[in-house]
């Protein structure tokens, strides 16, 4: 209806930011994603993931599953140990508390793990290399501002990297150069030129 005006956070854009750095931090091109339900946007979150990670790593396997589950810490533990059994050696795991088991798991077996949705390093430093994160404090605002001058239109209206809403928090795990991909990449969404950027690694688009 005319007076709803829905906000919808753009996760893939933080989850290609993820894969940058995934790609990476992999030494054997092995890794492990898993998300809370196989939904729509779940699937294109961690299609876009595997997809950057391949800038770093182009010849990377990647082992998925879904908990269907937010909150069972045990599972995701679970499913980590696994992956990592698989050869994992760097897992991201977009499902709540289960991703808490997994970061346990991973920091048991010595692997490495990217965070999401909040910044997670500092709940295995060492394990966690970097975090992507949404800022929901920064969103309110934007939906306040826009809202206010006459901006925010009745549609599903998607915030992130352009509107300062996805975040990036690394740890000294993560190298400079690395992180000068990162920022080149969140300028290249934030202007439109992703595919401009991304052409700067024709092996990982083949």
């Amino acid at each position: 209806g005319p007076n709803v005006r829905p906000i919808l956070p753009k996760e893939y854009e933080g989850s290609y930011l993820a894969g940058i750095v995934a790609g990476y931090t992999t030494k054997n091109g092995k890794i492990g994603i898993a998300g809370g339900f196989p939904n729509k946007l779940m699937i294109r979150l961690l299609n876009t993931y595997e997809y950057a990670a391949r800038i770093g790593s182009p010849e990377l396997k990647a082992i998925r599953a879904y908990a269907n589950s937010w909150s069972d810490v045990a599972l995701g533990k679970q499913m980590a140990s696994s992956m990592i059994d698989k050869g994992a050696d760097v897992l991201f795991f977009y499902a709540n508390q289960v991703g808490l088991g997994a970061i346990q798991a991973a920091k048991e077996k010595g692997v490495k793990f990217v965070g999401f949705a909040s910044n997670q390093n500092d709940i295995a430093p060492g394990t966690v290399v970097a975090s992507v994160f949404f800022d929901f404090a920064e969103m309110y605002k934007w939906a306040v501002s826009n809202f206010m001058e006459g901006k925010l239109e009745p549609k599903v209206n998607e915030v992130g990297v352009a509107e300062g809403i996805v975040k990036v928090a690394f740890s000294d795990e993560v190298s400079e150069e690395v992180k000068g991909y990162v920022k080149q990449a969140e300028e290249a969404i934030a202007t439109g030129t992703l595919l401009k950027f991304a052409s700067q690694f024709p092996e990982s688009l083949e």
